[in-house]
């Protein structure tokens, strides 16, 4: 286990943060990432007409920006541990913004695709504001402040499609990534400003060669997953790309387990409260997108289908904006749930309610009132769930962990994501019907995908039960006394032995007695 390393100032304590104004400012950069996600949704189908390119090639604006997450999140989430959280969260915004403007500058698809690709480095956002909270923000204002970190994601993914169409109809599609560069300049100034950096360090050198292994093998896995349906699932770049990751992985993990300072603890990971939270995350990143898939594509086809509400782009992105609220309005009653039951209660409570929102969609979905209830129960749902699950991982890894713990959180979310994009794709372009000419995704095709969300949420349901219960409660189990010294999981305002009087920085322990307590403890 690493240890917290305490960078001291004067007299090692720092004064308390402005907690209301840290929320705040970390949300708000959360929502400004997210927004990512939607931002090109409304001029994906004129892509290929405004960039002078196939769709086969403009289809990588999207493609890139999935591929760059992937590798990033968990990249700066451990330089977050290592080098300082606020600083690698200024690091990221700085990407968001230079690849904002870079996308805004260019007309043609090799700019475009650079501009997404910085964007997507940017994603760590969320995990490392998640872990500065726990650094910095006093014991009672944890819980709901790292709620709505965590739905931040959902929250800029709903209220950024209407946005983005809104611009889109009526402004020059560059105006897109002049406003994302506007927002995300906004969160670079406020950031150093209101966020102090976190005193929790781990030190010692980065994993160079766990970072290009674990780079290489996402970017095989999501490659197959995202661009499986257009090469051909049985093609031999998907078959060879799903063998790739599935080899590289492995010998990646191998590697892991016995440098002495890995990208990724293996052994933190493989606890059980980790292991099945992050496996639970998946299917719920899974439930989450299956709606995002479904819903608009159902308000915009034409209503002589017989099921679509042939609504505008604009008119489905207001529809589904509501849900974003509910997401940021069920944090506060997210943590207090998990205060009074425990956050595994809470994953399983949103779980739930996730479902029952799919099961009413596929009785519901012939008026406009009809979606906006489906996509406000699902995202109260997933308001719970998202707000439990760091709450989770934080209990059961060290301070000097949680950026890493996070970010690798993060990403089991967007692997589902990405699976629920892949298998809607698949099922809705198997199941079609006749329009005139043209070949549309049938009733039946939607009810299948949504009742596939629906059984997602069960599974995780179903696997949030064998959750421990015994770490239902964030810092159930205590610190060591070295990570306690200046790295509590409530910060320096939240009693923490680092505010106490007298008390001395934690100092790094060697990497070679940092490995052997990490396999003391695997």
């Amino acid at each position: 286990m690493s240890h917290a390393h305490s960078r001291p100032g004067g007299d090692g304590r720092s004064a308390p943060p402005r907690a209301d104004a840290v929320v705040a400012v970390l949300a708000f950069g959360g929502i400004v990432v997210s927004l990512m996600q939607t931002l090109v949704i409304p001029i994906v189908p004129e892509l290929p007409r405004l960039l002078d390119a196939p769709a086969s090639d403009t289809a990588w604006a999207v493609t890139a920006t999935l591929l760059a997450a992937a590798v990033a999140t968990p990249m700066t989430g451990r330089l977050g541990d290592m080098y300082g959280k606020r600083r690698m969260l200024l690091i990221s915004l700085v990407m968001l913004v230079a690849g904002s403007v870079t996308a805004a500058l260019s007309d043609s698809l090799v700019p475009m695709i650079a501009g997404r690709a910085l964007q997507g480095l940017a994603s760590g956002v969320i995990p490392l504001g998640i872990s500065i909270m726990r650094d910095e923000l006093p014991a009672e204002r944890l819980g709901s402040a790292t709620a709505l970190m965590s739905a931040s994601l959902g929250v800029g993914g709903a209220l950024g499609l209407p946005a983005a169409a809104l611009i889109a109809d009526h402004f020059d599609w560059h105006a897109l990534f002049w406003a994302s560069a506007a927002l995300g300049a906004v969160a670079l100034v406020l950031v150093p400003l209101v966020v102090p950096e976190s005193r929790v360090r781990t030190g010692g050198r980065f994993d160079l060669v766990g970072g290009i292994g674990m780079a290489a093998g996402l970017v095989s896995l999501l490659l197959a997953i995202s661009k499986g349906a257009d090469w051909g699932w049985g093609s031999g770049t998907t078959v060879g790309l799903f063998a790739a990751a599935v080899v590289v992985l492995l010998v990646w993990g191998r590697w892991e387990l016995r440098v002495a300072e890995p990208l990724v603890d293996l052994r933190t990971t493989a606890r059980r409260q980790v292991l099945v939270t992050n496996l639970a995350s998946i299917a719920v990143g899974f439930a989450m997108f299956a709606m995002s898939l479904v819903i608009p594509q159902l308000l915009q086809l034409p209503e002589a289908t017989g099921y679509g509400l042939g609504r505008s782009l604009l008119v489905a992105g207001l529809t589904m904006a509501p849900s974003g609220l509910v997401m940021m309005a069920t944090a506060p009653l997210s943590a207090a749930l998990s205060k009074s039951r425990g956050p595994k209660i809470t994953l399983m409570v949103g779980a739930l309610v996730v479902a029952a929102g799919y099961g009413l969609n596929i009785a519901l979905m012939s008026e406009l009132w009809h979606f906006v209830l489906v996509t406000c129960v699902i995202g109260a749902g997933i308001g719970f769930t998202y707000g439990a699950m760091p709450a989770l991982i934080m209990s059961a890894v060290p301070a000097s962990e949680t950026g890493a713990a996070n970010s690798l959180n993060t990403l089991m979310r967007s692997i589902g994501t990405s699976t629920a994009s892949a298998v809607a794709g698949v099922i809705l372009a198997q199941m079609t019907t006749a329009f005139g000419p043209a070949e549309l995704p049938s009733r039946d095709g939607f009810k299948v995908v949504l009742a596939i969300g629906a059984g997602a949420a069960l599974l995780a349901f179903a696997v949030a039960s064998f959750i421990p219960r015994q770490r239902d409660e964030v810092q159930s189990e205590p610190e060591p006394e070295s990570e306690a010294a200046g790295a509590s999981p409530t910060g320096p305002s939240g009693g923490s032995a680092a505010g106490a009087e007298g008390a001395e920085p934690a100092v790094r322990a060697p990497a070679a007695e940092r490995a052997a307590g990490a396999r003391a403890e695997g």
